[in-house]
Parts: structure tokens; C-alpha cells; sequence
């Protein structure tokens, strides 16, 4: 009897561990080749490799171009995976998935001077305990806000993401500033960083919601606990603005 309750407690133990895990997130950026047409890519994400995704049940995938007219165009792609064992395993589940195999052929198949960029990076990032679930907007969202907070060292980013899960999310909400993910950099460019998107109405609303955060009294208070002095040491910002067919 002593025995299967042990073990009965095991079970619970490692399927309380697994659910705690923290989502993983792929944020692919394309750089996209000047005068070559994106429609072999556009057309694979669409009709390949999301619908492929979603069937691995990996849903909510975002799909962005940025907002600006900036030069060279890029396309943004979030994967958002439930926990990293997903991730390691879904390559492999799509090679092995017919529908996909059929539906990117023309996307494999294309030579060099028509796939429309060189090569893209891959940031992995790892949700916290503070924000831990990928949230889908409610509302229409035609503006969507990237930002990426690098710190000097691994424990100005850990005391950064601590200052994020005890007090920024309750002002983000305060505000008006609707988070979609929010995680720290496992590994990619610009480490040791956090990224974080938020989703927007229209660029109005975003206006609106940052000038109310800088006036924030837990704002005005976290910034002058010496814990989190110099936790952050640059900013990257980059509005976008959702593709048709994007899950987001």
C-alpha cells in the first residue's frame, strides 16, 4: 500500500513539473533580399508551415512586417511552444508530416535568386513565472509593439525580469499596455536580454498608455529601489504590423 502511494506521489510530482514548465518562444526575423518578391515565403507560412504547426497543436503563431517603410524589409514570425521539449521534437514531426511536405514543395524547391532573403535569425526565449502564457489580443490589434531590453550582465537581466514579474505587469495592466509574451533570451542576438511584445488598437492607444505609464506611482517608486539600478543598459523598439494570415 506504502509502495503505490509512493508512487502514485511520483506521478503527481512529475506531472505538476511538467505542467510548470515555462512556454518557449521562436521569434524568427527575415531579412528580406531588395527587389525579390516575398510570396514563396509569404505562401510557405501560410499554406505550409502554420497550418502544419497548428495540426503539432502550436497555435496563436504571429506573423509580422514592420510598420515603418525602413529598408531592407523584414518579416517576423513567433512560434509559441507550450514547453522546450516541444520545440526540440517539431522539426522532426514535420518531415514526417505529408500535408506539409506537399504544400512547401515550391518553397523547397525554389532556387537561390527567388527565396527572398539569405538566411534569418532565431531568438529563443523563455517565458517567467510573472507572465508565463503566450495571451492572444481580444480586440483588433492593427499595431503591435517588439521590445528588447539587454542588460550588461546575466544578473542585471535577472534583476530586470524580477522588477517585470513583482511590479511592471501590474502597471502594464494599470495602463492600458496589452502584453502578448514576455520571456528572457535563452539564446539569439543581443543577449543577455528580455523581449517582450505588446498589441495596440492603433498607434493612439499606444500613445496613450505610454504617457500614463511614465506617471505610474509604483513606476516612480520601483525606479528608485537600488535593486534594480542598472538592470538595463539599451532599449530595442520595432512597431509592426500583423500580415493577413497571422494567428495574432
Amino acid at each position: 500500500m506504502r509502495k503505490s502511494i509512493f508512487t502514485i506521489m511520483i506521478f503527481l510530482f512529475g506531472l505538476t513539473t511538467i505542467t510548470a514548465q515555462e512556454e518557449v518562444y521562436e521569434l524568427r526575423t527575415y531579412e528580406l533580399e531588395f527587389f525579390r518578391s516575398a510570396d514563396v515565403l509569404n505562401l510557405y507560412l501560410k499554406d505550409a508551415l502554420i497550418p502544419a504547426l497548428n495540426r503539432q497543436d502550436i497555435n496563436n503563431i504571429g506573423v509580422f512586417e514592420e510598420a515603418s517603410e525602413s529598408l531592407p524589409r523584414k518579416i517576423y514570425v513567433l512560434i509559441p511552444y507550450t514547453n522546450i521539449t516541444l520545440f526540440q521534437t517539431s522539426k522532426d514531426v514535420l518531415f514526417n508530416d505529408a500535408e506539409y511536405l506537399e504544400q512547401s514543395k515550391s518553397y523547397m524547391a525554389a532556387s537561390e535568386t527567388v527565396i527572398p532573403f539569405n538566411s534569418y535569425t532565431t531568438n529563443l526565449i523563455k517565458s517567467s513565472k510573472g507572465f508565463p502564457n503566450i495571451a492572444k489580443p481580444t480586440t483588433k490589434s492593427e499595431i503591435f509593439e517588439l521590445r528588447i531590453y539587454e542588460s550588461h550582465n546575466e544578473d542585471a537581466l535577472r534583476r530586470k525580469v524580477k522588477m517585470f514579474d513583482e511590479s511592471e505587469f501590474g502597471i502594464f495592466e494599470d495602463v492600458g499596455l496589452p502584453m502578448v509574451f514576455f520571456g528572457s533570451n535563452i539564446a539569439g542576438t543581443q543577449m543577455p536580454c528580455l523581449t517582450y511584445l505588446l498589441a495596440f488598437k492603433d498607434m493612439e492607444a499606444h500613445k496613450e498608455a505610454w504617457g500614463k505609464f511614465g506617471q505610474h506611482p509604483e513606476w516612480n517608486r520601483i525606479t528608485k529601489l537600488e535593486e534594480y539600478a542598472n538592470s538595463m543598459n539599451d532599449i530595442t523598439r520595432v512597431f509592426l504590423k500583423p500580415l493577413p494570415y497571422s494567428q495574432l
